[in-house]
Formats: C-alpha cells, structure tokens, sequence
C-alpha cells in the first residue's frame, strides 16, 4: 500500500509539473523509464519526488553533472558485477555479511521516504518479510540507521529495550535468536541503507576481524549506493526528462504556464533531499 501510494504520489507529480494528460500517460511513462534503465518503479518514484525538479524551460534536469565511475566492489564479492546491477550488488553484499558473521538469514533495507524498505533477504519466511516490509522505528536497524553505527542484539529474548513486545515476539516465531545490523552511509553522512544479519542462536560477541570486515562492507556500500544514486538513478530521470519532452514536441520544455508550481517544487523537494 506504501508503496503504490508513492507510485501514485509520483504520477500526481509528473503529470502537473509537465502538462500531461492524465495519471495514466504519467504512469506509462515512469514504468517505461524503469524498464529502460532496469530500476525498479518504486525507485523511480522516490527519486523523482525526493530530487529537485528541472529549471523552467531546461532541456536538461541536472545540467553540467559529471559522471563518476564506480567504486570498486571488491570488498562484498570477486565476481565481476555490473554496477548499475543494483539487485545483483545487494545480494553479494548480504551474502557477504552473512559469511562474516555466520548468519542464517538476512536482509537489506534501502532508505526510502523517511523509512528503511526492505529490498534483498535471504531464508526469512514470508510473515518476516511482510512485517519488516517498511520499518521506521523500534528495531536493530532502524537504530543502526539513526544513529549511523552497528547494532548488535546479542539474545532478542531479554531486548526489551529494542523491540516491543509484538516486534520481539515476531522475530523469535520466525526463528530468529539474534541479529547484527550495518548501517550504509555515503560520504554526506547520509544514511542509505543497512544489512542485517539474523541467527538461530544468541550471537556471541563478533571479533575484531569480523567488525573490521564490517567496516570494509559498510564503508563501501555506503560509498557505492550514493555514487548510483548520483549516476546511475540521475541518468534515470534525465531519461525521463527527455522522454516527456520528446513527447511534447521540439518546444515541449516544462510548460511557462506552471513555473511558479515548478519554483515551489523545488523549493519543497530541496528542504527533503538537499542532496537531490
């Protein structure tokens, strides 16, 4: 339901901000783009209602924005990935994490419209995923996600302190005894995303080595999910950008008759994402 209210969210806005018809034609063209660049709808959505809009009249969305290339994966996986490969990158990062810590079971959640999605798991059953499915507060990782640090719930039995009653009684049904969660933040401090890693057993307490190859997973995820936000999810709506005025003709710029609405947006999506 968050989700397609999102989806919907976005619809709203590209079809005021460009003149289109209807919700219907804004939705073709958003599903289009996704499918074009291999992101995902909802993921389109975010960005587009999360980023600046483009100046009145511009031909481009983010004019003179300098590519940069990938960071270098070599710390989650030795395969040779491709990097606008979101789904495929989560995955070897949460197989990593599970191998450091010896986790049964996990997951990946990216930051999405003030909460964490969960986007990747592994071994967890559907009411974990269908619970966990958007989480803003009251857990391991949503702790890890605010306060930009690992958390470790060493016997989720006696986490009182974490969990509330319904959430802690949720994950020792679903079979989990402990949890570990990493918090991805990029080099604006922003936190992206976090990986946990969930046991059937209480955990011990992680060595040296497995923190500081922790680090190394956390350092870099942070690192390459701000560098496909600014890339790979940038060239997404610049795609979009074009499309929509493709449409409207060689003269089909963002309509004059609606630059004060453009200005306010603008205004309202810097104040949420000052980073676009």
């Amino acid at each position: 339901m968050r989700a397609r209210s999102l989806i919907a969210y976005a619809q709203g806005v590209l079809a005021g901000r460009y003149g289109l018809s209807d919700a219907t034609q804004a939705f073709d063209l958003l599903r289009g783009v996704s499918q074009r660049r291999n992101i995902k709808l909802h993921q389109i959505a975010a960005a587009l209602t999360s980023s600046a809009p483009p100046a009145g009249g511009a031909q481009e969305w983010f004019p003179g924005r300098t590519r940069t290339p990938a960071p270098s994966l070599r710390a989650v996986t030795q395969a040779d990935l491709d990097a606008g490969n979101l789904g495929a990158v989560l995955t070897a990062a949460l197989e990593r994490v599970l191998d450091i810590v010896g986790g049964q079971a996990g997951n990946v959640q990216l930051a999405e419209d003030g909460a964490l999605r969960l986007e990747r798991h592994h071994a967890h059953p559907r009411l974990f995923t269908d619970y966990f499915a958007f989480v803003d507060h009251g857990t391991s990782c949503s702790q890890a996600a605010a306060d930009l640090r690992q958390v470790t719930v060493r016997n989720i039995a006696e986490a009182d302190d974490i969990f509330d009653d319904a959430t802690r009684q949720l994950l020792l049904d679903t079979g989990s005894r402990a949890c570990h969660s990493v918090p991805l933040a990029g080099p604006d401090g922003t936190a992206r995303g976090v990986i946990s890693s969930h046991h059937v057993r209480p955990l011990a307490e992680l060595g040296r080595n497995q923190l500081e190859a922790l680090e190394q997973v956390q350092h870099l995820m942070g690192t390459y999910l701000h560098w496909h936000h600014h890339n790979v999810v940038r060239d997404a709506l610049e795609d979009l950008h074009r499309t929509v005025l493709d449409h409207a003709g060689p003269r089909g710029a963002v309509p004059g008759a609606r630059a004060r609405r453009t200005r306010r947006d603008g205004e309202d999506a810097r104040q949420a994402d000052p980073q676009g």
